[in-house]
């Protein structure tokens, strides 16, 4: 964390309640990726990315991946390109995440990286998740507005959601190194003031009621035989046959409402839906798999493991220790194996030693499916 930031403070005044200006806190800046390596990953298949264009008092959006020469032909229109978990693939930008860590990381999303020409921006707009702004490289005006809703008017445009009015409460200009918190739903403007302006967006998510309504129903139904009907074997004569009885009713919300009643059910379903890589198409298995007795001798030689960047781990206390949540699995662990599993989540790295020999075959299994990875100090 930052030497003189308070969290409490923080969490308590500001977190999801108002935006919050923070001066450079970490000392000497380094910027943590250059300008040429986004446009790079901008280029790849798998990585979405997405260019912005202000043209006539319009915004255009485009999507990537972009070929190489699209740079160089996008003229002297103000544009943003927008790169999204940049995180996963430049450990230098995943560690900017590690002074926000007061925050659960559930709650994590992922860096995104946007590099905008003198005049560049997405429009004035607001999103359903905190987000800090830490300014990289250049410098960015920074307008944040009221709060808004669900009601809120937004322009007619295909692909952006951007207010048509929109009037500043307070404004800033951003130096590099410094962060800007923005709430959820609160209206705000980034413009790129001069040209290499490069803005990191460390974006948190909240699940919402509708979708986890739906999957969790629907995870519970996939889950139940088709023969789990509903039955009235004390069905009296109906005095109507139109009416639906309030029995009736009260059976079929009964037999509903019980199943998704279930806490613990609904816990482990969660951390495993929580954990689920938000790009599952990354592979990040090793190229040979692991044994028991390869992972005993990295044990031996004090090999570190890293956690992948793309990878989310989790966990929930139980009577018996913790469940652990990686990248989707559940791993029920206690004992020796429940401290190993808190660590393996508190930590982005650990230097393997004797004390973790009980949890062997969790270690090769989360390293043989790419949450893990081996550093040994050598290049191979």
């Amino acid at each position: 964390m930052f030497p003189s930031f308070d969290a409490e403070a923080f969490l308590r005044d500001h977190w999801q309640k108002r935006p919050l200006l923070i001066r450079n806190p970490w000392g000497p800046w380094v910027n943590p990726l250059e300008p040429d390596e986004l446009a790079g990953l901008a280029c790849e298949e798998g990585i979405e990315s997405r260019i912005v264009v202000q043209r006539d008092g319009d915004w255009a959006l485009e999507h990537g991946p972009f070929g190489e020469d699209r740079f160089a032909t996008l003229g002297g229109s103000p544009w943003t390109l927008l790169v999204q978990a940049v995180d996963h693939h430049a450990p230098d930008v995943a560690a900017l995440i590690a002074p926000f860590r007061f925050i659960p990381d559930w709650r994590i999303d992922d860096v995104m990286v946007s590099y905008a020409s003198d005049g560049g921006g997405v429009g004035p707009h607001f999103d359903q998740y905190d987000v800090f702004l830490v300014q990289g490289l250049g410098r960015r005006r920074w307008r944040v507005g009221p709060r808004c809703d669900r009601d809120t008017l937004l322009r007619p445009h295909g692909d952006l959601r951007l207010l048509p009015d929109f009037t500043a409460t307070d404004e800033w200009v951003l130096e590099p190194g410094d962060i800007l918190y923005v709430p959820p739903g609160f209206a705000h403007d980034g413009v790129a003031v001069g040209d290499d302006c490069m803005t990191y967006s460390i974006g948190f998510r909240a699940p919402s009621r509708p979708d986890m309504l739906v999957e969790w129903a629907d995870h519970l139904a996939a889950a139940m035989p088709d023969d789990d009907l509903y039955a009235d074997p004390d069905l009296t004569p109906a005095a109507n046959p139109g009416e639906i009885a309030p029995e009736a009713i009260a059976r079929l919300h009964a037999m509903t409402i019980a199943a998704m009643a279930d806490r613990s059910a609904f816990a482990n379903w969660f951390g495993q839906h929580v954990t689920t890589p938000k790009y599952p198409d990354a592979d990040w298995r090793p190229e040979e798999p692991v044994t028991a007795e390869d992972m005993l001798a990295l044990i031996d030689a004090g090999a570190d493991l890293m956690r992948n960047p793309a990878s989310r781990f989790a966990f929930l206390r139980s009577e018996n220790g913790v469940t652990l949540f990686v990248d989707g699995s559940a791993h029920a662990c206690a004992g020796d194996l429940a401290l190993l599993a808190q660590q393996l989540c508190a930590n982005p790295a650990v230097t393997l030693d004797r004390s973790m020999a009980a949890g062997i075959d969790l270690l090769v299994t989360l390293v043989n499916q790419g949450s893990l990875m081996i550093d040994d100090g050598h290049e191979d």
